[in-house]
């Protein structure tokens, strides 16, 4: 039962006879109440009546004898013999106790009232269904009003259920007429305001969603573009391969190709990493981890590229800093960040990598000798395919998207600054939540 409709029908139809129920029982209770004490005090006057008139005129026996009456009479002698009972009656109670009382006789329970005199003994009865059926007649005529009510009320209800749940179905409407382009929002005029966070979060959606596709969009067409030229590249260099005429030629065509592949082979995995640390990409196992031995890996990963340079590494990384975390990604983040401190300082320069555990907060720091960044600059380097214009190193502009990436990953915070090696400072903070102890 997933219809609103019916689910609303059905509470307020179940709300409507739970109200007639306690209805005809508070009705039933109170009627059998009042009748009670009027017919106890009927009981009580009559019995009083026949103690003091002394005897019975044939007129009044004969309306006692009416089987219509709901009355039944008796008098006994004191010493037990009955003298009159205004009709006869198989199950009459055959012993009087005086006042009022509950005498059960032939399965039946009646109300009495006996009074006593020298001479004999006055007993007036009444079975007491009649007082339980008198009641029950008005409990039933007080809740059959709503019982012929209910049909009427269970179409009204309908009726207003579906006008209450129009807005809902017009919102329905519009978004099963769109198609997988239309993201514009949801009219929100004219919303109850029962329906309006609905409404207002489908539209926060369909915005994150127009985001999430404007920067797929985006991603897709600039990797389209890199990937072009080293695609370009490399058929080229083939065909110069193809018309090498010596082996010198040959080798140095070979050499080229290779250079290009390591080239495009870094740039498609430069990709994938980011596309495996964007936003909505399927998340990935936490674990404990030490980020001085992931550094120490990635630093060491490095080193060939930085021995061709001349570079010199200098590691501070000795005491363990433990922190829950993808060790791929991090991996990855300490790497871009390593190749991109050599690949810019200048030959034969040095390159610092510290990594800290300061009060508790994990972080890593590498310092080099380039030229650095100016601060008009340092956000913009963090885009996509970004590469500044007076940089003469061959890259694709990923290096510092994949490593803000997997900083928010982590919860952490990536901040460029000036370095005392009279380059730039990169300085990757950790949340303190995501260190272990």
């Amino acid at each position: 039962m997933n219809s609103l409709r019916v689910r609303l029908l059905i509470s307020l139809l179940g709300l409507l006879a739970v109200a007639a129920v306690l209805m005809g029982g508070v009705t039933y209770r109170t009627v059998l109440a009042e009748s009670e004490a009027l017919f106890d005090y009927q009981l009580r006057q009559m019995a009083l009546s026949l103690r003091d008139q002394g005897e019975i005129a044939p007129d009044q026996a004969r309306a006692f004898a009416d089987e219509q009456l709901d009355f039944v009479i008796q008098i006994w002698t004191v010493d037990g013999r009955s003298i009159y009972a205004s009709r006869e009656h198989s199950e009459l109670p055959a012993r009087a106790l005086l006042g009022l009382a509950d005498v059960t006789a032939g399965g039946q329970t009646w109300r009495t009232f006996s009074v006593a005199t020298p001479e004999r003994v006055i007993q007036v009865a009444q079975p007491l269904q009649i007082r339980q059926r008198l009641a029950a007649d008005a409990a039933l005529r007080s809740v059959a009003p709503l019982l012929f009510l209910a049909p009427v009320m269970a179409l009204v209800i309908w009726w207003v259920a579906a006008l209450t749940l129009r807005p809902l179905r017009r919102v329905a409407a519009d978004v099963r007429e769109r198609d997988e382009q239309s993201l514009k929002p949801l009219a929100t005029d004219g919303l109850p305001e029962e329906v309006s966070p609905l409404v207002n979060a489908l539209n926060a959606l369909l915005q994150r969603l127009g985001q999430s596709l404007d920067t797929q969009r985006a991603f897709v067409s600039d990797a389209a573009h890199e990937l072009r030229s080293p695609l370009t590249a490399l058929k080229l260099q083939l065909q110069m391969l193809k018309r090498a005429g010596d082996a010198a030629s040959r080798a140095e065509a070979i050499d080229a190709l290779a250079a290009g592949i390591d080239r495009a082979v870094r740039l498609v995995e430069q990709l994938l990493m980011l596309a495996r640390s964007e936003p909505g990409a399927p998340p990935v196992a936490m674990a404990p981890l030490d980020l001085a031995e992931v550094v120490r890996q990635a630093v060491a990963d490095t080193v060939p590229y930085a021995l061709s340079r001349g570079t010199e590494f200098e590691l501070f990384a000795d005491a363990p800093v433990m922190l829950c975390g993808d060790k791929t990604a991090l991996a990855v983040l300490a790497r871009n960040l390593a190749d991109n401190a050599v690949r810019y300082a200048p030959p034969g320069s040095r390159v610092e990598v510290r990594v800290s555990n300061e009060a508790g907060v994990p972080s890593l720091q590498i310092d080099d000798a380039g030229p650095g960044v100016p601060p008009p600059e340092r956000e913009r380097v963090f885009d996509r395919f970004y590469r500044r214009a007076a940089n003469h190193e061959a890259g694709s502009g990923l290096g510092l998207a994949i490593v803000r990436s997997v900083a928010a990953m982590h919860g952490a915070s990536v901040a460029l600054g000036d370095s005392p090696l009279g380059g730039l400072r990169v300085t990757v903070r950790f949340d303190r939540a995501g260190a272990t102890a």
